[in-house]
């Protein structure tokens, strides 16, 4: 009864849209992770192609997009079924089936995917292992083609891979229109009961004329700041090489954050190594007067540990006002 109820909502909330693009549906054998990567010519594709949940499966639903594949498909692999079932399945309950584009793997690594024959040339897909890529309004046909063999040669883990496979999507002419957003999102193979640890990248660039470069910015900004979390789990345990080591990564990731400066500063102060943070300190405060501003406020509420001679002299270090 459920699944025949999930079938009559595929054309109850069809909301068509016309979302041609390419993208990548995965798992990572290795971590197990799931994830969907994805460009367009169209604004904001982010909320209608991609959809995962850890342990359970991706989606990739586009050409003329019927969102409701990425949720109803979702719902369907965590019955049981298989990313080919649960899309067989849905596309016969769907009168549109022939202007849709959808993608799925499972938390098994099966995967199924399906290019209507009536999605805009050049359009079609590859069903790999515990991959699919797929692509409708190309260019020419090599997109697919490009795509796969780029996520099966690139090494790394499954945003490098993806990103790679949207990369050489490109670089062989890409959406017949041009470009302009972009979206990953990956989740993990085993849920935690925390949905915020589950899902472990969830970026999207909106409206760019760069949207892959934007996106691959965005990737390694979210690896700056996870070893700033790093750091952050390190202090927390008493690990201070592991937290200075983490955090000095992360600076090295983005050398213009003031505030990875700021808060490696903060921790080398709170281990004792007053003396080594005051260079650090110099240079933040002389980039934004706010941080010497935020300062004295941090030993208050013991974020910042100090006596009032080792606060003196970290505030000595800001710039002269003349």
């Amino acid at each position: 009864m459920m699944i025949l109820l999930l079938f009559a909502s595929l054309s109850v909330f069809s909301q068509t849209r016309p979302v041609h693009t390419y993208s990548i549906v995965a798992r990572d054998s290795v971590t197990g992770e799931l994830g969907v990567a994805v460009q367009s010519h169209w604004f904001s594709v982010g909320p209608l192609v991609p959809w995962a949940e850890a342990g359970i499966g991706a989606v990739a639903t586009q050409s003329f997009v019927d969102p409701a594949y990425g949720p109803l498909g979702l719902e369907l692999m965590r019955s049981g079924k298989t990313a080919r079932q649960s899309l067989d399945g849905l596309l016969a309950a769907d009168a549109g089936k022939d202007v849709r584009q959808v993608a799925m793997v499972d938390v098994k690594g099966n995967v199924a995917a399906h290019t209507g024959a009536k999605c805009i040339p050049a359009a079609g897909h590859i069903e790999g292992e515990q991959f699919t890529v797929e692509a409708n309004l190309m260019l020419n046909d090599k997109v697919w083609p490009a795509m796969a063999k780029a996520y099966r040669e690139t090494k790394g883990d499954l945003a490098d891979r993806m990103l790679a496979a949207l990369d050489a999507a490109q670089a062989v002419g890409g959406d017949i229109r041009g470009k302009q957003s972009a979206a990953i999102l990956i989740v993990s193979g085993k849920p935690t009961g925390k949905p915020w640890v589950d899902r472990i990248m969830d970026l999207r660039v909106e409206d760019s004329h760069e949207p892959l470069k934007e996106l691959r910015r965005l990737v390694n900004v979210h690896r700056a700041y996870q070893r700033m979390n790093n750091g952050d789990l390190a202090v927390e345990k008493n690990d201070v090489e592991g937290a200075l080591r983490e955090y000095g990564a992360a600076e090295k990731m983005m050398p213009d954050n003031l505030e990875m400066k700021y808060w490696h500063a903060i921790a080398l102060v709170n281990v004792g190594r007053l003396d080594e943070s005051l260079p650090i300190f110099k240079e933040v405060f002389a980039a934004d007067p706010n941080w010497l501003e935020l300062t004295p406020r941090l030993p208050k509420i013991e974020l910042l540990k100090t006596d009032d001679a080792g606060l003196k002299k970290i505030l000595s270090v800001a710039p002269i006002k003349k």
